[in-house]
């Protein structure tokens, strides 16, 4: 799906494989390969492909205007990843460029990013399960299971699980931007 809607994009703005790879700072083979839909691409991928293409990360993922109502199924969800692979995302929206809500579980030790940053948004952030540390403009906040922690996601960010249980969360971010 997001392959298909990249190579339709890059199409329509006249743009070969490698322009586009060079303007998004990533390889060309990367992106002959999402476009094939051989690999899926990491999260700061779709923030670079979506933002060459002045588009919303949610205009990746559909190539017509979202369903008035939508069901999200386990197994049925597009994938992200976090840079470098580190957290994975579920999408559980459709994405109609006002909304994205993601679910993530980290594992002990892991982290969304290894260096917080910023975008143009609001996130709230869910904790279903688990203990997550939220690092905002250099504070560290801990959330609990059952709470949640919301901010203007312009200051720089990231989240981390330093517990020795897996976190599940709840990440929903509007409107969603590269």
């Amino acid at each position: 799906m997001i392959g298909e809607r990249v190579k339709e994009l890059r199409s329509a703005r006249g743009l070969s494989l490698r322009d586009l790879a060079s303007q998004a700072g990533v390889s060309a083979t990367l992106l002959s390969q999402i476009e094939r839909s051989v690999t899926d691409p990491s999260l700061e991928t779709v923030r670079r492909l979506a933002s060459v293409f002045d588009e919303s990360i949610s205009s990746l993922f559909s190539d017509a205007a979202p369903p008035s109502v939508w069901i999200s199924r386990p197994g049925e969800r597009s994938l992200l990843t976090a840079p470098k692979g580190q957290v994975g995302y579920e999408r559980l929206t459709p994405g109609n460029g006002q909304l994205e809500v993601l679910r993530a579980v980290l594992r002990p030790g892991q982290t969304s990013a290894e260096e917080p940053r910023g975008h143009e948004s609001t996130e709230c952030v869910y904790v279903v399960a688990g203990a997550l540390v939220a690092q905002v403009a250099g504070i560290d906040y801990l959330v609990n299971g059952g709470e949640s922690i919301s901010f203007d996601s312009r200051l720089p960010h990231r989240y981390m699980n330093r517990s020795q249980a897996p976190t599940e969360i709840i990440l929903s971010v509007t409107p969603p931007n590269p």
